[in-house]
This record gives C-alpha cells, sequence and structure tokens, in this order.
C-alpha cells in the first residue's frame, strides 16, 4: 500500500498565524542590587507596536 499523503500536501494544510513574535526581555533590580532577565515571547500585529510593549 502507498501513502496518500505526501509531505508537500501534509505542509500546504497548516495555517500561518497571523502576526509576528518576538522575544521580549525585562531587566528587573533585585534586593540584592543586582540585575534579572526575564524573557517571554510576545504575538504582536505590526513590528511597529514594538515600542508599545511593557
Amino acid at each position: 500500500m502507498a501513502k496518500t499523503q505526501t509531505f508537500a500536501d501534509k505542509a500546504k494544510g497548516k495555517k500561518k498565524d497571523l502576526g509576528i513574535t518576538v522575544k521580549m526581555i525585562k531587566t528587573v533590580k533585585t534586593d540584592k542590587n543586582t540585575y534579572k532577565f526575564n524573557e517571554k515571547f510576545v504575538r504582536i500585529d505590526d513590528i511597529a507596536k514594538v515600542t508599545e510593549l511593557k
């Protein structure tokens, strides 16, 4: 028996997500006067909205 679904058919069927995913890094000053970095991925609609993230 041959496969009926090829890799090209499988890849074509997936939908792309709307928007852009960017990595946001925040700095937090601790009690010991050191800095801690918090990283997370954020999805935004337009790349121009990057400056509005907090």
